[in-house]
């Protein structure tokens, strides 16, 4: 076994993820050690991905996932709650454990009980890091009733429940699971700590499209609707509109990612991306992005903040979302790009068509004139989730 001990003077917090190797979980960690904590993480990797990289901080690897069926679910989180069990003194001397998604979060429950048991201490506050709100809790059979049980069990060992968008807790937690706890919303901010060269790089302002219309989509390729979306508008425009992909493809959402690929000379993949080192170059390829996620239409998609409005405002590049969606009313009330009226290729084109240069110049040049704090973020935004740990160390 490993050798782990906390060595920062800070509050001490064990995060628990569900792969070590995705932005968003660089992005927190990262994010809370700049804030001055000591941080250890548990988390498992993505098979598809088959990236082994090590973090560089204290880190346990709980194994690799896939998409399993639940039996096999089931006994991953056991096989994860005995594993992180044999730190049993790290988790017994931390101020507070993050369970990010329900998987780890029922891990990080077991792995805390038996932390507190081993060393006859009172446990750590419990937070509960809610990234998305997975089909699985909105659907109406007997599968969904169990999640929202299991749900409810860790809601009711949470000291606060994070979120990042509001609407999850105005569309779920609070009229689905009956939460009015307390409620800490981080939203997904670009997180620019270990590259502090690229806060200078951010442009002054950018050219106005040329003749050919690049249209991106930047992040986790993993959103079929979108892809389709996308494709639509490249067969229509023809050599009007050149698509660029950027990020990982998930391929067991986008089975026929390649296929769309050769059968569009539009259409082109410019691979993964280091994160946050890599991001301007993306959106600088870029005249405007597609935003919208349309992965789980009607229910989390429509509650979500994605985390490449932040990116892309910051880097100016304007958006494109669905009306009627959270991400759409953020886009349209906050000026930061355009909104369709229905996710449809024919609605993108007319959107695309009707669109000058100037206007697109026009609302770049006004996300660029903006303080980039509106779009990055700071220890300031994480506080409050840091004061709980503060508080733990008076347990």
């Amino acid at each position: 076994m490993t050798e782990l001990a906390w060595k920062g003077n800070g509050p001490r917090i064990a995060v628990f993820g569900f792969d070590i190797t995705e932005a968003s979980q660089i992005r927190r960690i990262r994010s809370l050690i700049e804030a001055g904590c000591d941080v250890i993480s548990f988390a498992q990797r993505r098979e598809e991905i088959g990236d082994d990289r090590s973090p560089e901080w204290p880190h346990v690897d709980l194994g690799r996932v896939g998409h399993h069926g639940y039996a096999r679910r089931a006994g991953m989180i056991g096989k994860g709650i005995a594993t992180a069990a044999r730190y049993w003194r790290v988790i017994a001397d931390a101020d507070l454990i993050i369970g990010r998604n329900i998987d780890l979060a029922l891990i990080a429950l077991g792995a805390r009980r038996a932390a507190s048991i081993r060393a006859r201490r009172r446990p750590a506050p419990f937070v509960y890091e809610v990234l998305d709100i997975h089909s699985l809790f909105t659907r109406n059979d007997k599968v969904a009733q169990i999640m929202k049980a299991a749900e409810k069990r860790v809601l009711a060992s949470s000291d606060a429940l994070v979120i990042s968008s509001p609407a999850f807790s105005s569309e779920y937690f609070g009229p689905v699971q009956g939460w009015n706890g307390k409620t800490i919303l981080i939203e997904n901010k670009l997180y620019l700590g270990n590259a502090p060269k690229l806060r200078d790089r951010r442009p002054k302002a950018r050219p106005a499209p040329g003749p050919v219309l690049r249209l991106g989509l930047v992040g986790s390729i993993r959103c079929a609707p979108s892809l389709k979306i996308l494709s639509d508008a490249a067969e229509r425009l023809g050599d009007q509109v050149e698509i660029r992909l950027h990020g990982n493809v998930h391929r067991h959402a986008v089975p026929d990612f390649d296929s769309i690929l050769q059968a569009h000379a539009n259409i082109t993949y410019l691979g993964p991306y280091a994160y946050p080192e890599g991001l301007l170059e993306c959106y600088e390829d870029c005249d405007l992005v597609w935003a919208q996620d349309l992965w789980q239409r009607g229910t989390n998609s429509d509650w979500l903040l994605p985390n490449r409005i932040y990116e892309a405002s910051w880097a100016g590049c304007p958006q494109i979302a669905v009306a009627g969606t959270q991400t759409g009313r953020r886009v349209e009330d906050d000026g930061l790009g355009f909104v369709i009226a229905e996710p449809t290729g024919e609605a993108l084109c007319d959107l695309l068509q009707d669109l000058a240069p100037q206007d697109i110049k026009q609302v770049s040049d006004s996300l660029l004139s903006r303080e980039a704090a509106d779009f990055v973020q700071s220890p300031a935004d994480l506080a409050e989730l840091v004061s709980i740990a503060r508080k733990g160390d008076d347990r």
